[in-house]
């Protein structure tokens, strides 16, 4: 028989190893450092407060993104209601790189990504700037399995195809945005998905 503490404890062990990679999905879904966190941390208190519907054994980094990704969700269908950032206090509290061309170069693959069409744009997200596995990523978004290798593959390829002919679109939007811009563009794919 096993011991109900020893599992708490063991729960509680995995899904402490799991909040560099919810805080790093939380940011990239909200493309806002603070947001993502604060959305990492709900997912986290849900997770707490529902872990007997966790079965020991599974993937718990799916099950928690899945957590993560539904708060996401819940949070945009109620967002109407909130009032929009402040383009001056955003400039304001942009964080400095000591690499020079770091925004310019973010915001090239900002304009490549939204040449994608928004499925494949979605699942390279969630597979290179999250890290997720193929599987987890099938997990979370409801796709089969080779349906998520062939997005990410096409679109890796696609990506490629843009850089090597420099056919990337122009948008005039400021480079200094793209971070924000990239994943808000994935948000309104998914928030329309859920819908």
């Amino acid at each position: 028989m096993t011991n109900p503490t020893s599992n708490q404890t063991t729960f509680e062990r995995e899904l402490v190893s799991l909040i560099p990679h919810l805080r790093a999905f939380g940011r990239s879904l909200t493309g806002n450092a603070s947001h993502g966190d604060d959305l990492a941390q709900d997912a986290l208190a849900k997770a707490l407060a529902s872990r007997n519907s966790y079965q020991p054994g599974t993937n718990m980094k799916a099950w928690t993104f899945m957590i993560l990704r539904n708060v996401f969700y819940s949070e945009k269908r109620r967002s109407w209601r909130s009032c929009a950032l402040d383009p001056e206090v955003a400039e304001r509290t942009l964080v400095s790189t000591s690499n020079p061309t770091a925004a310019l170069e973010l915001d090239e693959m900002r304009r490549a990504l939204d040449m994608l069409p928004p499925d494949q744009r979605e699942a390279l997200i969630l597979i290179g700037a999250a890290g997720m596995s193929y599987e987890e990523v099938s997990e979370v978004t409801g796709a089969a399995l080779g349906t998520i290798k062939s997005r990410v593959s096409r679109a890796r390829d696609r990506l490629a195809l843009i850089f090597a002919e420099g056919q990337i679109d122009e948008d005039n939007k400021p480079a200094h945005a793209a971070m924000a811009s990239i994943f808000r563009q994935i948000d309104d794919y998914r928030t329309s998905r859920a819908a």
